[in-house]
């Protein structure tokens, strides 16, 4: 572990093809020396609309475009929608555990979710290095929520563990599940379960990355109400 101390400073990237957005153009603001800064300044830069990838802490930082709005969910007040609470009752019989350790078995269910369902993403193939790179950062403290089909693994949500100043919070960091089970809905599924787990362990808040409203695999996020945006450097609600 390094003995320097922890110093706030940001970088910003070339500009490059959006992963979101076709016509776009990207830049990020970045966290520098992310191992030495990581854990100390995560709090207070998700707060700010930040969000990590491995070892890396970004933020969309992008001249022409503000599409992407960090969302996030005080779980002391969202309520379940009609659709939510039938998605429960259909996925009843699923088990649900925490590990506070990443599994083997992961990669597998892992592998099989990206070369399925993402397959015109950026992640295919996948690859047990693209794996780790991605889900792991050693400044950080992770629990993986698990959902089982009897003995089965179906469903690993990586949830990012952030204690701040003023509230504790959990980051959604990333969901992956077995492509055979596409009629449970397990994304929706897994962050209902990382709400209910969240508000029983008295965390205030559940980051859920960036809503995209012209990306369809970004905006599902404004389903669980009340949430909060990430526009313009503040918070604001929606219903």
């Amino acid at each position: 572990m390094s003995t320097q101390t922890p110093s706030l400073n940001v970088a910003i990237t070339k500009v490059f093809p959006c992963s979101y957005l076709p016509d776009q153009k990207e830049q990020l603001l970045m966290l520098v020396a992310p191992q030495i800064n990581g854990q100390h300044f995560y709090p207070t830069l998700l707060a700010n609309g930040f969000r990590r990838s491995g070892s890396q802490v970004y933020r969309p930082h992008c001249t022409h475009c503000q599409a992407c709005q960090s969302l996030r969910i005080a779980t002391t007040h969202f309520k379940l929608s009609r659709s939510q609470k039938r998605l429960f009752n259909k996925n009843k019989k699923l088990k649900i555990k925490i590990s506070e350790t990443s599994k083997p078995q992961y990669f597998d269910l892992y592998q099989r979710y990206i070369n399925t369902v993402h397959s015109d993403g950026s992640m295919f193939p996948a690859s047990i290095s693209q794996y780790e790179g991605f889900i792991k950062a050693t400044w950080n403290k992770t629990l993986f929520v698990e959902i089982y089909d009897q003995d089965k693994l179906i469903c690993v949500s990586v949830t990012d563990q952030v204690n701040g100043e003023d509230n504790r919070a959990w980051s959604a960091f990333y969901c992956f599940y077995d492509p055979d089970y596409l009629h449970h809905s397990l994304g929706t599924f897994a962050v209902l379960c990382q709400l209910n787990l969240a508000k029983e362990f008295n965390i205030d808040w559940l980051y859920l990355g960036y809503y995209i409203e012209k990306c369809q695999k970004m905006n599902y996020k404004t389903q669980f109400n009340p949430h909060q945006r990430f526009i313009d450097g503040q918070w604001f609600n929606f219903n």
